[in-house]
Formats: structure tokens, C-alpha cells, sequence
């Protein structure tokens, strides 16, 4: 049985802003493809897209390219039509000489010339950091955006959230390398520090980056629900001001670089500070998902596979 999106799927929407992106600032036809269903294994969620443009230019995939040529064929019958259609791959399909190596089924509804204002909405809400819901009609292809998803029983609805960011305050090869991995990755991010080499390691790899000029977090940084807080500081006297400014946000995620010792000592030096045991206990450390990384390259892989998974788990 196909797995539709519903009101309870929340989807990432970094893998999905090119795509969109490409639609909303697309002068010629282009058309939306969309899963809206899954069977068994599936390379990309319900609710991931794919946008067809003039030229066969395709932005992003919806399998590992098994599929996508035959997408655009009926992405270019949609645009003759000027109708959506919904094609099934695999299980169930009629198209039997295209399988999927993952053995389950895929459906995908095909939007031709989809609603641009409301495609620029929905970027819009997502990059001010806050959730949406994109609405679509699978009868006439009509768009809206919502903060929760609708009901209707000829509109599919997926909930997108704002793209996980990371704030990485630190000094030396371990907070320049994590900031760098984290950049290769494509998550927005950016690395303070009072250090201009660590500076300039990270500038080099493309990071934004900031002068930490006092022992605080910046007034104007106010991470949200969809941020990680990250500390790598050998010189610990630069940690609690900064950790208890983190705790007092909704960031999902807040850790520092160090053995459980230093996690002893800053519960102590935060609890005289007065945040209170629940606050302390958000505090993450000794950070990473390989015990006693010392090498800044295991390091930074083993915080950001942590993030990602606390990421994952988090309702």
C-alpha cells in the first residue's frame, strides 16, 4: 500500500529549495514533480521534488536515475496538456521495463507551469525560518501555502521546515574544520571566533565568518528551533557566558568540545551563573559519536553525524 503525506510528515527543506528556487525564477515553462507516495523502500521521501525546465535541464532527483528520463517525458506531456498527471513507478506500474532497484513503488504527480507567487511564498516563509505547509490540488495543479496543512481530499499536503543551521564558536583546526564539513554539506552556518587564523580557515572554505570581539554571543544571533550551537574552545574561560546565552534559546541542539571533566566544571561555573538544572542538561559534552576524537577531521564528522541524529530524533 502507497504511503501518502499527511499532516504528521515534515520534510527538511534544504534537499528541496533548488528545485523551487529554479521554479519560482524560471522565465520559460517548467513543471513540478512531487512524491506523493511510496511503497516499500524508496530513494526520496514522500514530498521531495524534482523541477523539469526548457532544454531537459532538470533540477534535483526524485530516485537514484532510474526514473527521471521517463519523468520527463510526461513532464513534457503535462506542458502540452496543460493538465497534472500522476505517474506510478514499480510496484503496481504500468510502465514494466522501468524498475527500481529498490524494489518498491513510487508516485509522483507531474505540475505543469506551477503557481510562481505561491512557490515564492512558500521560499519566503522557509527563509525567514519559519515552517509551511505547500498545498496542492492534483486535479488542477493549484498551489497554497498554509502554516498547517489543509484538509481536502483532492489535495496533497507537505509540511516543510526551515533548513538545519549551525553556530560554531571556537578557536584552532577543530572549530575551522567543523565549520568547513559543515559548509561542504550545504548547511547554512556561521564560525565566530576571537582567533583571525581560525578566521581565515574558515573564509577559505566558503563559511561566513565573524570576529568574536568579547566572551559572549552576539546580541543579533538568536538561534531557533532548527539551530545547533556548537563550542570548540581549548581556552574554557570563553564557554559559559556563551552556553548560558545558548540555553536560553530554542536551539535543538547546544554542545562544547571536551572531556567530562570540563562538562563537570561548566555545569558548575553555569549553575553559579543561575541557569537551572534543566537548563544545564540541555548542555551536550563530551560531544561526538566517536568517544575521544582527537584528531579535528574525527571530530568534526563525529559532532556533525551527532547533530544530525539528535536532528533526526527530535519531534
Amino acid at each position: 500500500m502507497l504511503t501518502r503525506a499527511d499532516t504528521s510528515v515534515s520534510l527538511d527543506f534544504g534537499p528541496n529549495r533548488a528545485p523551487l528556487i529554479a521554479l519560482r525564477d524560471a522565465g520559460a515553462d517548467g513543471v513540478l514533480a512531487i512524491i506523493t507516495g511510496t511503497e516499500g523502500p524508496s530513494y526520496r521521501p514522500v514530498g521531495a521534488v524534482m523541477a523539469l525546465m526548457a532544454d531537459d535541464v532538470r533540477v534535483g532527483s526524485l530516485s537514484s536515475g532510474c526514473v527521471e528520463s521517463d519523468i520527463a517525458l510526461h513532464a513534457a506531456e503535462t506542458l502540452e496538456t496543460g493538465s497534472p498527471k500522476t505517474v506510478l513507478y514499480g510496484r503496481g506500474s504500468p510502465y514494466i521495463d522501468i524498475q527500481l532497484p529498490c524494489g518498491g513503488g513510487l508516485e509522483i504527480l507531474l505540475v505543469p507551469r506551477p503557481e510562481r507567487p505561491a512557490i515564492a511564498a512558500l521560499i519566503d516563509t522557509l527563509d525567514g525560518r519559519q515552517p509551511a505547509t505547500l498545498a496542492i490540488d492534483g486535479q488542477n495543479g493549484q498551489f497554497a501555502v498554509f502554516e498547517d496543512a489543509p484538509t481536502g481530499a483532492a489535495q496533497f499536503a507537505v509540511r516543510f521546515e526551515p533548513e538545519l543551521q549551525f553556530f560554531i564558536f571556537g578557536k584552532g583546526p577543530e572549530a575551522s574544520t567543523f565549520a568547513a564539513l559543515v559548509q561542504s554539506a550545504g548547511y547554512p552556518n556561521l564560525l565566530l571566533s576571537p582567533d583571525q587564523e581560525t578566521l581565515d580557515a574558515g573564509h577559505a572554505a566558503g563559511c561566513a565568518t565573524r570576529h568574536l570581539v568579547s566572551k559572549t554571543m552576539p546580541a543579533d544571533i538568536a538561534p531557533d528551533a532548527w539551530s545547533s550551537v556548537v563550542l570548540f574552545f581549548h581556552d574554557h574561560d570563553w564557554e559559559p557566558p556563551i552556553l548560558k546565552a545558548a540555553l536560553q534559546t530554542d536551539a535543538f541542539y547546544i554542545g562544547a568540545q571536551g572531556s567530562q571533566r570540563a562538562r563537570d566544571v561548566r555545569f558548575l561555573e553555569l549553575e553559579a551563573m543561575g541557569v537551572d538544572r534543566a537548563g544545564r542538561e540541555r548542555l551536550r559534552g563530551p560531544i561526538g559519536l566517536v568517544p575521544s576524537a582527537r584528531d579535528a577531521r574525527t571530530l568534526a564528522v563525529s559532532v556533525l553525524a551527532e547533530v544530525l541524529a539528535v536532528a533526526k530524533a527530535d519531534p
